[in-house]
């Protein structure tokens, strides 16, 4: 098969779909990979690098021309029509927060296949969680930031001193990004909340963090009362394919102290802050009712060569299924991947994403 690897044009996006190891595994399988001139340059990969992997390097419309192309972030617009009927597109797509993407896809014709909807087996989501951790570890180093007085912050060291009393740290969500966030504010000595619906969910996370973490059930009351007392608050929720929850509320946030952060790692899916809108990795922060908020859509990239590493790892294998075997046979042959279809000959294949954008849905068979 033929596939694809284009540079994405995200603004401050380094991550590339394949990496020379990936394209040096597809290569020796007996594919044929073009990648677009500097797509991994930003991370270290050169095109020699990939030369030698096995891949031929071109430029965009190249790529765009192959039967599979893999991306990493959600196509722009100048992208998607660039795309066709018959070929297929697997990468993040974040659908249910971007109606218009949705519709571009659409009108294309093409397959797309969303990293973020595919399960497992065991349950979970393979393609997400490995970006899932980076941003809940990011958040808390953003949000120590987005405190920081020259942000607009309230000065205050999530840690503390001696003497001085750490800063609160609220976590909304205790899933994969939830917990690395919490990991994280907890190995610097801040007061963490964790907040969940999932009873089952908060006995493994009492026993993960043996009390070093306090684990609240995520009621209304709840969720205000820890907003309310925070300094920085960590949006994670998550519904696979849907739109985030609105769990704080514009008043609950002109209610919190003056000079608190929140990070909205949630906001891919449209965000679980009403005050959420989303930024860029080159002005990722504003303020709002006094408060700062960090709303970058691509939080993964501004450590890109890890994430693109720790992506690729769980990639590669779900490449090689749609290389060898084509999409319809992939998923006759792993059902989970099949919750991975979005978008299919001009139609919504997901229902959760359907719904989420009041269009209609139909059975990725039809």
């Amino acid at each position: 098969m033929r596939i694809g690897v284009p540079k994405e044009i995200k603004v401050h996006e380094y991550r590339v779909g394949l990496t020379p190891c990936s394209v040096q595994e597809l290569s020796s399988a007996g594919h044929a990979i073009m990648v677009e001139q500097d797509a991994g340059v930003g991370i270290g990969f050169s095109n020699e690098d990939y030369r030698d992997a096995g891949a031929d390097i071109g430029v965009v419309e190249d790529v765009f021309a192959a039967e599979l192309v893999v991306k990493v972030k959600e196509p722009q617009l100048p992208e998607i029509e660039r795309l066709r009927r018959g070929q297929v597109l697997f990468t993040y797509l974040h659908l249910a927060a971007d109606r218009a993407q949705t519709e571009a896809l659409m009108r294309s014709g093409v397959t797309a296949i969303a990293y973020e909807t595919v399960t497992a087996a065991e349950g979970g989501l393979p393609l997400l969680t490995p970006m899932s951790e980076v941003a809940g570890r990011m958040s808390v180093q953003v949000g120590a930031v987005a405190l920081q007085r020259a942000s607009g912050g309230r000065g205050v060291l999530l840690g503390g001193v001696p003497g001085v009393a750490p800063g609160k740290v609220v976590v909304l969500g205790g899933g994969v990004a939830g917990t690395n966030a919490a990991q994280m504010a907890v190995g610097l000595q801040a007061d963490v909340t964790v907040l969940d619906k999932s009873v089952a969910r908060l006995r493994w996370l009492s026993e993960q963090f043996e009390g070093r973490a306090k684990v609240l059930m995520a009621s209304e009351q709840a969720v205000r009362e820890a907003v309310l007392e925070a300094d920085l608050v960590i949006g994670s929720v998550l519904i696979p394919g849907a739109a985030a929850p609105k769990l704080v509320t514009r008043d609950m946030v002109r209610q919190m102290k003056k000079g608190a952060a929140m990070v909205d790692i949630s906001i891919d899916q449209g965000g679980c802050f009403e005050t959420s809108r989303p930024t860029t990795h080159d002005d990722p922060m504003y303020v709002e009712e006094g408060v700062v908020h960090y709303c970058v859509t691509n939080m993964p990239g501004a450590v890109a060569r890890t994430a693109a590493l720790a992506l690729n790892n769980v990639t590669l294998p779900y490449v090689h299924a749609l290389s060898k075997h084509g999409w319809k046979r992939a998923f006759d042959l792993d059902p989970d991947f099949a919750n991975g279809l979005n978008v299919h000959r001009g139609m919504v294949r997901h229902e959760k994403v359907a719904d989420a954008l009041g269009l209609r849905c139909m059975p990725a068979a039809a």
